[in-house]
């Protein structure tokens, strides 16, 4: 069976605002496949001024809280860049990329569907490490 990528509409260079970008990224995680009892905080870094963009970066820290752990024993981050290009046109819409906090492979939404077992690894590592010492 073929996946289906889900992403949204990105809004255009001159339209983004810093709580524009947030609104769009947790958008773009509605679509995602992931159960109900994984939550979230999302929060933006940084700005950063290159050559031919300007970047924008937030962080999304994942965990699964439970009743009787109510602050989970380790979390998982997602990693953000919304780009906006010096060389467009400002309608164009931005650029997002993502990356895992345990990766240096830069993810774009339409090419690639996210999974819940990204999450569930980096926390059971993260357990794993915790334990050892």
């Amino acid at each position: 069976t073929k996946h289906v990528i889900k992403n949204i509409p990105w809004t255009t260079a001159k339209n983004f605002t810093l709580e524009r970008g947030c609104q769009q990224i947790k958008e773009l995680i509605s679509t995602w496949d992931i159960h109900e009892s994984w939550l979230y905080h999302l929060e933006f870094l940084e700005e950063e001024e290159l050559k031919d963009s300007k970047r924008y970066h937030y962080r999304a820290c994942w965990g699964l809280p439970t009743r009787r752990k109510p602050v989970p024993r380790a979390t998982a981050s997602v990693y953000f860049v919304i780009v906006i290009s010096k060389f467009k046109p400002d309608t164009a819409p931005v650029e997002i990329f993502y990356r895992l906090e345990s990766s240096r492979l830069i993810r774009r939404p339409e090419q690639c569907q996210f999974r819940e077992k990204w999450l569930q690894d980096i926390i059971e590592n993260k357990i794993v490490c915790i334990e050892r010492l």
